[in-house]
C-alpha cells in the first residue's frame, strides 16, 4: 500500500543523499516518480547533496498545488509511482495535506525528506503538519556530529561568525540587511549537540576559547564522550 514517509534529522546527517538514493532505486527497478525540492543550496529546479550528487528538479512554490500538478501529468498520460519531496520543512501545511491526499486517493508513494526544527528550537509549519500525518516518521541512522564529537541534535546559525536565536525562520543564503551600501552579512549553519547549543558555543567560539591566554584547560566547555 503506498504511504507517507517523513525521513528526518539534522542537517548534515544525509537527507538529500538519500532522497537521491531512493528516486534512483525506483527508477531502475521500472517506477517512474517525479522529484521536488525547495530552497536548494545548489539553486532552483535542483536537488543536491553536500557530497556534490545533484539532479534536476521541480520546484516547490508557496503557490504549487501538487494535486492539480499530479492530476495533470495522469490525465497527460504520464505514469506517477511514487514522489520524492526534498526540504520538506520549507512546504506549507496545506501542501502537506496535498500530498496525504495523493497517497490516499491515488495510491502514489510519496517520500519527504527534511530537518524537523529551526534554529530557534521550534517547528517549521511544514514539518508539524508531516508529523502529524505521516504514515512513518523515521530519524535517519547517520549521526551528524557536534564539534565536540557527541551526536549533534540541534540547528544553530551562524551570522558574521556569532551564533543567533532570533531572526526570520527562513534564511538560505546571504542576506541584505539595513542599508544598501552595507555588506551582507554571511549566514551559515552549524549542528551542535543541546548542551552546546544551549551554552551558544560553536566550533569556531571553542576554538577562539582554547586559543586565549586567560582561559584554563579545565575552564574549557567540553562534552566528555560518553563511554562504548
Amino acid at each position: 500500500m503506498a504511504e507517507l514517509v517523513f525521513f528526518t534529522g539534522t542537517m548534515d546527517c544525509g537527507k538529500s543523499t538519500l532522497a537521491l538514493q531512493m528516486h534512483h532505486n525506483h527508477t531502475v527497478r521500472g517506477r517512474s516518480g517525479l522529484l521536488f525540492s525547495k530552497h536548494d543550496r545548489a539553486g532552483e529546479a535542483m536537488l543536491s547533496s553536500r557530497l556534490g550528487l545533484a539532479r534536476a528538479a521541480l520546484t516547490v512554490g508557496d503557490d504549487l498545488d501538487f494535486w492539480e500538478l499530479v492530476v495533470e501529468q495522469v490525465t497527460n498520460g504520464r505514469k506517477v509511482d511514487f514522489m520524492i519531496c526534498d526540504e520538506a520543512q520549507f512546504y506549507t501545511p496545506v501542501q502537506v495535506e496535498q500530498l496525504a491526499r495523493l497517497v490516499d486517493e491515488m495510491g502514489i508513494d510519496v517520500f519527504t525528506f527534511g530537518i524537523t526544527a529551526d534554529f530557534r528550537t521550534e517547528l517549521f509549519p511544514g514539518s508539524r503538519r508531516l508529523i502529524e500525518l505521516s504514515d512513518r516518521t523515521q530519524v535517519l541512522q547517520v549521526e551528524a556530529l557536534c564539534w565536540c564529537g557527541r551526536r549533534a541534535t540541534h540547528n544553530a546559525r551562524v551570522v558574521d561568525g556569532t551564533m543567533v536565536v532570533e531572526g526570520d525562520q527562513i534564511v538560505v543564503g546571504d542576506v541584505a540587511d539595513g542599508d544598501a551600501d552595507e555588506p551582507a552579512p554571511t549566514v551559515e549553519y552549524e549542528v551542535l549537540c543541546r548542551r552546546h547549543y544551549m551554552r551558544r558555543m560553536t566550533g569556531q567560539a571553542a576554538r577562539a576559547q582554547a586559543l586565549s591566554p586567560d582561559v584554563l584547560p579545565f575552564d574549557l566547555d567540553l562534552c566528555p564522550l560518553p563511554s562504548r
